[in-house]
């Protein structure tokens, strides 16, 4: 970050091409393994480059740059993905498909992660997500994770093993079941390829001088950073979870506590619930009620199927994020002194849960409602209202 601001305080080329050549192989092989093409992953790496030389004022100086850098080639190499089907039909999604139908090697399933492993990582969240590249694509010790992320060594530890489960999970329900050891082995060893000889030179000036820019890498430029500012305002379409909980979906507290006086206390008092995690599905519907009412958007994404998160996000168009925040947190009140009338077992992974709360004018309306939980993995997920 110190060279960062060298070149955006005086738009030094010594330093913005000293930043290309620490990070040009990570974000080459970035490109290279969404794209299965040397050529575009080539564009897509000096487009990210371009970008970080356009943006470098705006950094903030706890950034971690080399996992800005792999999300903004992530970003770069799904829209050149598009581009490159629509100008080439389906030839991508061949040749990806190739790459699945090879023989595995006995020692390592490099080939089958390969072409999953950017959107397993799109997948997590900023800090998951920046500790994996600094650990497995970077290579840097624990310590080292825990100085650039600015937490202790056990907590780096710690943030690095949760999100190899994470992937692990992805793959897993993908059909290919690996343990973290291996995962994270194949891809400590093999997610970094090196770029062709001279691309650092060729983004450098590319980058610092505006010269030598391919029109289809201007519009990737531009599309590019159309997405990254769209997946800031993402967080809007996780808080959707809320709406849809408190516009009919209801689940199930263990604890009681007096309703809060107003407004102000709500904000300020603890929530009534916990976080019980989702083992079973009364743990599922517990923890989502206790993220809802704490606003922790994170674990409330976290105990949605990937079909109910769809739903929301198309139910919940043009809402604000304080009309979906008011509902969550009335729908959350609302949820106070109720009790469990049943649990029906649809199968091994699939149970409803029938509740009774208050009724509730902003909320639970009728004060019943089956809540749908599907379990994933070792996971019970919310997946909707069985009403």
């Amino acid at each position: 970050m110190e060279l960062v601001r060298e070149y955006a305080r005086h738009r030094t080329e010594e330093a913005f091409a000293t930043l290309v050549s620490r990070h040009v192989n990570l974000v080459y092989s970035v490109a290279l393994r969404q794209l299965g093409d040397a050529h575009l992953a080539e564009e897509v790496t000096q487009a990210a480059f371009i970008i970080l030389a356009r943006k470098a004022a705006w950094l903030g100086p706890k950034t971690i740059l080399s996992a800005w850098l792999c999300r903004t080639a992530q970003f770069a190499a799904a829209d050149a993905s598009r581009a490159q089907r629509r100008r080439q039909g389906r030839e991508q999604e061949l040749y990806m498909q190739s790459l699945l139908n090879q023989p595995q090697s006995e020692s390592s399933p490099w080939p089958d992660i390969a072409p999953l492993l950017d959107t397993a990582m799109a997948g997590l969240g900023q800090k998951d997500h920046s500790a994996v590249v600094l650990r497995f694509f970077e290579g840097k010790n624990l310590k080292q994770v825990g100085v650039a992320m600015g937490i202790s060594e056990n907590a780096a530890k710690t943030r690095v093993s949760r999100a190899v489960e994470k992937l692990r999970k992805f793959f897993v329900r993908r059909g290919l079941h690996l343990s973290a050891a291996v995962l994270a082995g194949a891809v400590a060893a093999n997610s970094m390829q090196a770029a062709p000889s001279g691309l650092a030179q060729s983004v450098t000036v590319a980058a610092v001088k505006g010269t030598a820019v391919k029109s289809s890498t201007l519009i990737l430029i531009k599309t590019t950073l159309k997405i990254m500012t769209w997946t800031k305002l993402k967080t809007c379409a996780v808080v959707c979870v809320v709406a849809i909980l408190a516009a009919g979906t209801a689940s199930v507290a263990m604890q009681r506590a007096k309703p809060p006086v107003n407004a102000a206390q709500e904000n300020a008092a603890p929530s009534p619930f916990s976080f019980a995690g989702y083992a079973t599905p009364e743990n599922a519907v517990q923890s989502m009620i206790w993220a809802t009412s704490t606003g922790d958007l994170e674990k409330l994404a976290a105990g949605a199927t990937a079909e109910m998160m769809d739903r929301v996000k198309r139910q919940m168009e043009g809402k604000s994020p304080e009309e979906i925040k008011r509902s969550g947190m009335a729908w959350a009140t609302a949820m106070i002194d109720y009790k469990i009338t049943q649990k029906e077992v649809i199968s091994d992974d699939e149970v409803h849960v029938h509740i009774h709360a208050a009724p509730s004018t902003d909320a639970l309306h009728s004060g019943k409602a089956v809540l749908v939980l599907k379990k994933i993995g070792n996971e019970w997920k919310m997946a909707g209202d069985a009403n």
